[in-house]
This record gives C-alpha cells, sequence and structure tokens, in this order.
C-alpha cells in the first residue's frame, strides 16, 4: 500500500526515532492483516518481540509511552485535511471494548459489574459527502468499582460530552474558513453541554438526539409544541439495510419549534435551541417508522435548512462504522497486553487503521475517478485482477475498480444491483491481496522478476 503511515505517524515525537519507525512499521502491518493476532500480522518471531517491546514502552519503568503520543500526529493530519472543507462534521459517540476472561491489570466494570473492560469516546471527523477525514480526539478509561451505597467514585461520565464540544470549539478556532458541527447521539443531551456551548460564543455548531422532552417556561412540553407546527416539507432517502433489516426508502415529514430553554443555575438566564423533529409517514407494514427528535443551536428558516440537519445527523452512522472496523475487524477485544496502558498504545494505532479501512470504501464511493496508484502499488492493484482472474490494464485503473475487485476477494459479489461492497468485504479481500503482493515482492528481492 502507498505509504499512508508514514503520513500519519511520520511525526510522532516519541523520544526515540526507532520507536516512531517501529510505529509506522506496525500500522503498516495491522492495515494489511486488520483480523491478524500481533503475532499474526507481525509475520516472524523478531518482529512480534519488536512489537510487544514497543508496547511495553508504557510502563512506567521504560518510558511511560502515552496513547496521546502515538494519537497526535493522525490528530494533527486529520485538521489538515478538514481545513479543505467547507463544513466538517464532528461525530461523538461511547463504545464499550469487552475483555472479560483476560487478566489485564487496570481495567474496570462495564454495562454490568461483572464484566471486565474499558471505554473509548473518540470524535471522528467526517465531511457530509461522508468522507472520514480523521480521528481528532479521543478518550480511554475504565470505571472505578460502585462504592458501598451504589454510587460510582470518579469524574462524572457526562463531563466527557462537554469537553468534547469545547475541543471541537477550540479546532473551530482555529479554521475560520471551515465551519465544524458537533454531532452526538441522546447521551450528548445535557443543558450544561449547551450552555457552554452559548457562553463560547458558539464556535463550533451543534447537533444532538434529543433524549429528554423538556418542559417549557410557557407550559407544556418539547415535542408537542413541536408537533403542533405546521410541517415544513417532506425528506426521502434510503435506509441502509441494517439489524437484519433490509434496506428501503424512508419518507419523513419534517416539523421545527424554536424556543428558549432555562438554564439550571444561571440566575434567569435561556438557552436558545430548535428543536427538528422528522416523523415517517407511510412506513411498510411490520416495520418500525423512523422518527428523529433532534436539538440544535442553528435556526430552521425554511425546509432546505431542516433537510440539511437531516442529512448532517445521518451522517452520524459513520462513527458506527468505525466502531464496526475496530471491533469486529481489527478484533481488538482480542487483544492480549497485559495491562490497560498497554492496550491504549494498541488502541490508537487500530483507530487509525480502522479509520484508514473506512476512508478507503468511502473514497470509492464519493471519488470514483481518483486513480488507484494514490492508494495502492502497482503490484496491488495489478495483483487485485490477477487474483480475480483479469488481465491487469496497461493503465493505472481508478480506485472504485480496485476496491470492488479486492472487495470480491473478500465475498462481494458484484452482482447486478449488489450496490457497491462494504468494509467488511474490504478488510477480508484486503488480507488476501497483501499475502499475494509480499510473495510478488520477495520473488523481486531474490531475483525472480514477476
Amino acid at each position: 500500500m502507498a505509504n499512508w503511515a508514514g503520513d500519519e505517524f511520520g511525526r510522532a515525537e516519541l523520544g526515540d526515532g526507532r520507536l516512531r519507525l517501529r510505529l509506522i512499521k506496525l500500522a503498516t502491518r495491522f492495515a494489511e492483516q486488520p483480523t491478524a493476532s500481533i503475532p499474526g500480522a507481525c509475520g516472524d518471531w523478531a518482529e512480534t518481540v519488536a512489537a510487544y517491546r514497543f508496547f511495553d514502552q508504557a510502563r512506567a519503568g521504560k518510558r511511560g509511552l502515552n496513547w496521546q503520543s502515538i494519537l497526535q500526529p493522525h490528530m494533527d493530519c486529520s485538521q489538515g485535511r478538514m481545513a479543505q472543507h467547507p463544513v466538517v462534521l464532528c461525530l461523538q459517540d461511547t463504545t464499550e471494548l469487552d475483555f472479560n476472561g483476560q487478566e489485564i491489570e487496570g481495567l474496570g466494570p462495564l454495562s454490568y459489574e461483572a464484566q471486565r473492560g474499558m471505554y473509548l469516546h473518540p470524535t471522528y471527523a467526517v465531511t457530509p459527502e461522508r468522507e472520514p477525514l480523521g480521528v481528532i480526539d479521543a478518550w480511554m478509561w475504565a470505571r472505578e468499582a460502585k462504592a458501598a451505597d451504589g454510587s460510582r467514585p470518579g469524574i462524572s461520565e457526562s463531563t466527557r460530552w462537554i469537553e468534547g464540544y469545547e475541543r471541537v470549539a477550540e479546532t473551530a478556532a482555529g479554521m475560520p474558513q471551515t465551519r465544524l458541527v458537533y454531532v452526538a447521539d441522546r447521551e450528548a443531551d445535557i443543558v450544561g453541554l449547551m450552555q457552554r456551548a452559548q457562553a463560547l460564543g458558539t464556535p463550533a455548531d451543534w447537533l444532538i438526539r434529543a433524549r429528554h422532552n423538556r418542559c417549557l417556561p410557557q407550559g407544556g412540553k418539547l415535542w408537542a409544541a413541536t408537533l403542533a407546527e405546521a410541517p415544513l416539507g417532506e425528506i426521502e432517502f434510503t435506509l441502509a439495510s441494517r439489524h437484519g433489516q433490509p434496506k428501503r426508502i424512508v419518507r419523513q415529514q419534517l416539523r421545527s419549534h424554536a424556543v428558549d430553554l432555562p438554564a439550571p443555575d444561571t440566575d434567569g438566564r435561556h438557552v436558545s435551541v430548535t428543536c427538528l423533529i422528522a416523523t415517517e409517514i407511510g412506513a411498510p407494514a411490520g416495520c418500525k417508522p423512523v422518527e428523529w427528535r433532534l436539538l440544535t443551536n442553528r435556526q430552521v428558516a425554511g425546509l432546505e435548512a431542516a433537510v440539511e440537519l437531516i442529512d448532517w445527523y445521518r451522517c452520524r452512522w459513520e462513527i458506527e462504522t468505525l466502531f464496526h472496523v475496530l471491533k469486529n475487524g481489527c478484533r481488538v477485544e482480542a487483544l492480549q497486553l497485559g495491562s490497560q496502558s498497554k492496550l491504549e498504545l494498541a488502541l490508537a494505532v487500530y483507530l487509525v487503521v480502522s479509520w484508514r479501512l473506512a476512508r478507503l470504501i468511502r473514497l470509492g464511493r464519493i471519488h470514483p475517478q481518483w486513480s488507484a496508484d494514490l492508494f495502492f502499488s502497482e503490484t496491488e492493484w495489478a495483483g487485485a485482477f490477477i487474483l480475480n482472474k483479469k488481465k491487469p490494464p496497461k493503465k493505472v485503473p481508478t480506485i472504485r475498480e480496485v476496491i470492488r475487485l479486492i472487495a470480491q476477494l473478500g465475498g462481494f459479489l458484484a452482482r447486478k444491483g449488489d450496490g457497491e461492497p462494504g468494509v467488511k468485504s474490504l478488510w477480508l479481500g484486503i488480507q488476501r491481496l497483501r499475502d499475494f503482493a509480499s510473495g510478488v515482492e520477495h520473488m523481486r528481492e531474490i531475483g525472480h522478476v514477476m
């Protein structure tokens, strides 16, 4: 593959240039064999030992290396990509990583107290066209056990949403030509976040799925007041297949209502909010109607503004794709590294690998005519043709052609009507392609030109 790992990690400040080179090699190996264990991805004993020595740098007795040092150069690159776009959506969500049954120091309880694991909470930048630009912020932590009275020690976990907005706001200050929009699901429906954004002057817009049907100052409830407004119009889109349900066309009616919500502990001050409700009409029998209740700082002047917000919210699914690749493609919950600090180093690397895979599949759809040699070596793109029993073209193919061929190696059938491949077929196909390309590269090294 092209030297993407060098681009993303080449400026890592780890205290030793050899560690930086090892980091780049690890990222490359993990991306070539995403589902493999660390020994499986490294390929030989010497490289495997070097990988474990790298993660051992997290120990206080070594360098005390932290995951922020690993992720920082990628976050810098992500901000560089963001600055090239007029609008960037900053998606934030939490996922739990279950390491139950493993002897790993430092882990804590998950949803159930008996489970052992940790939490990951990244901010993921994408364009409104759903092009993944990278991870720009993250939290990793393990919960403490509950006290005897049922309370949980430590900082309130709701704080991460407010601090997440603050980080996005800081980023926005350095990008005057780019509008940043903070997008999050129900957990972020916190008046404190809205207050903080307003106090900062709202340098970044925010769009949050509502969790609470709040009481209004003049009486009544927010959702009922919004549904009482005249419809702005309708929107229609294709809902992708998920949870065993086939893809289908969804038609929603849109309503909005602007209101000043009372902010607690502020001497009567208010937070200006617009509630936007999208209600599905004509849902097929047996299908639960799709309804979204959203809150935003933005004014909704008409149908066009409302449709834009719905389209932005629909992009939130991209962070779920990132988690899917991380947990099912890269299989990070199978890592056996002995301590939370070592796990965090590995997770920082795998986060970037997961972004890389998710980005490739999206670029094949968003920019299908881009040249494949921007992302693949000649050996790789030619190999994609050969493994599919096709003659490689003399001219460099497009990224869409190569992505589809790689996905076919991973089980994508490419039948008429199949649409574009998913990320799972890509991560499976890449492993077959890299095995082939590695064999060809080795034959060339020993003098057998292919």
